[in-house]
């Protein structure tokens, strides 16, 4: 293997494989990443066994093969090197050699055929979806999914598309017990295809799908195969496996006919829940929320620190109430939300409070109260 190509190219393709290698020494082979240099393109596999990515670039190759190489080293000598050319050769004994000028760098390989047996795909049902919609749903499902290893089934977003509307459907939705997210976009460009039932999306994949979005301002075309997710945008292509497993019915913890509702200016909220919070308990984050008339009063008591009391005047006329909540799940969402104003419904201090962006039910955030 042969071949040169430019810096900015070489350190563009090598930054989308670093946050997938192994770095555990699970299988220490997963560090590597295998390079590809066949007519004119230089093309880069990493995988995790989760995740798997591919991706290419143009290059000059006056010589072609194949060779699997430390990902992060590859990567930090590239960054280095100046803005000119670079060469790739590869030795007899598995060593890449890296040449720029008068800049030399050999950094020991492995074979290609020690390298794990890539995933691939054989279907073309396909669907194409705006990048900055789906980075969107992303953001707003993506704070609750769950950390608990022991409920793998909850260490994803729930996705799935539905036809049964005229414009069709995506939804994904994460819970991690203590609160849920769901977002609904109705797709109006008229694409048919299979719906998409049951589909959980790890987190280490959707972070990788937001990577590549993030560098796309177009679409992205995406399908699912088995236990396989892929995306494709551009060149690059990502394979996510899937958790198996059954979703829990987070329908049924969406709480009905809450009869008391409280609009707040987001920006303001926001910035009272982080100021009351710091004299919180610093593992629970447990504030009290007091309604009267007209105002929203936010406390916090630690008898380790002291406490905290603010208030600020939102739109309610119901009857008084008070309600505990950890305030980390309600900036989180606040976080989440572009819009100015947001909704909060509730029924009394032992049921979950919900919250949505005002005049639009297609963002939902459900928290479970705490304990005052």
């Amino acid at each position: 293997m042969k071949i040169s190509t430019q810096k900015k190219d070489l350190v563009g393709l090598l930054g989308k494989t670093q946050n997938i290698v192994e770095k555990r020494n699970t299988m220490p082979v997963l560090v590597n990443v295998l390079i590809e240099a066949k007519e004119g393109i230089l093309r880069v596999f990493a995988t995790d066994l989760e995740v798997s990515l591919t991706d290419e670039i143009s290059a000059n190759v006056s010589e072609e093969g194949r060779l699997a190489v430390n990902a992060k080293n590859f990567f930090d000598i590239i960054k280095e090197l100046n803005d000119d050319e670079i060469l790739l050769k590869k030795k007899p004994n598995n060593w890449l050699e890296i040449k720029q000028g008068k800049s030399v760098f050999n950094i020991i390989g492995i074979s290609p055929e020690e390298y794990p047996v890539f995933p691939t795909y054989t279907t073309d049902a396909f669907i194409k979806l705006e990048s900055k919609l789906f980075l969107d749903m992303i953001e707003k499902t993506i704070y609750s999914v769950s950390n608990d290893e022991t409920r793998y089934h909850l260490n994803g977003v729930y996705f799935e598309r539905s036809n049964e509307k005229s414009d069709g459907q995506f939804r994904m939705v994460a819970t991690d017990g203590h609160r849920l997210s769901l977002v609904d976009h109705f797709e109006d460009k008229g694409q048919t295809g299979d719906d998409v039932q049951g589909v959980i999306i790890p987190r280490k994949g959707l972070n990788e799908v937001r990577k590549i979005l993030d560098a796309s301002n177009s679409e992205f075309e995406m399908a699912v195969e088995g236990a396989q997710l892929i995306v494709k945008s551009d060149k690059t292509i990502l394979m996510v496996r899937l958790i198996e497993g059954k979703y829990p019915n987070y329908k049924q913890l969406i709480p009905k006919n809450l009869n008391k509702t409280v609009m707040v200016k987001k920006d303001q909220f926001s910035s009272c829940l982080k100021r009351v919070s710091l004299l919180s308990n610093q593992k629970s984050k447990g504030i009290t929320l007091s309604l009267s008339e007209g105002k929203l009063e936010i406390s916090s008591n630690n008898p380790e620190l002291g406490d905290a009391r603010e208030e600020i005047e939102v739109d309610y006329s119901g009857n008084e109430m008070k309600i505990g909540f950890n305030a980390k799940y309600i900036i989180d969402i606040l976080n989440s939300c572009n819009d100015d104003e947001i909704d909060i419904n509730l029924n009394d201090q032992l049921s979950p409070g919900m919250l949505q962006p005002h005049g639009n039910q297609s963002y939902t955030c459900v928290v479970m109260p705490m304990r005052i």
